[in-house]
């Protein structure tokens, strides 16, 4: 599950209703096992849906609203277009924020695959320390 998908409109109750909708036979944890590879499917066919292309749709929206811009700047806007272009502000802004925020879950879960190319240098030096830091053997004096 991707994070930004929480605040499309229609996401929870969409969730909801395909969860519910599944009937699925059985003891509870092959039902939840189940479930889960279920609505796995089904969202990925709803991520392709609303999140198709993205860049494409923010680079369009900028271009409308530069172009709503320039015309302001020359002469006075109507009232549609005002609409209009407080509409593409708005859709640019959330669209600009949900495309980062994929772009970050993706690059987290691509670490987290990855791993760090220094993680076994840094590894190595904490290991080194905790070995100096430890102590061996105690004399006592009494």
């Amino acid at each position: 599950m991707l994070k930004c998908w929480s605040e499309l409109p229609g996401y929870k109750l969409f969730v909801g209703e395909k969860w519910t909708s599944f009937k699925v036979v059985g003891w509870g944890g092959f039902v939840l096992q189940v479930k889960l590879k279920m609505i796995k499917v089904v969202l990925k066919e709803w991520h392709y849906r609303h999140c198709r292309n993205l860049p494409g749709r923010i680079q369009a929206l900028k271009k409308r609203v530069s172009k709503l811009d320039v015309k302001g700047e020359g002469a006075a806007l109507s009232d549609d277009e005002l609409t209009e272009l407080r509409g593409s502000s708005f859709e640019l802004h959330s669209l600009t924020r949900m495309n980062t925020g994929i772009c970050l879950q993706q690059s987290r879960l691509l670490w987290l695959q990855e791993g760090d190319p220094n993680s076994k240098y840094f590894h190595s030096i904490v290991a080194g320390r905790r070995q100096g830091n430890s102590i061996s053997s105690l004399m006592s004096t009494v």
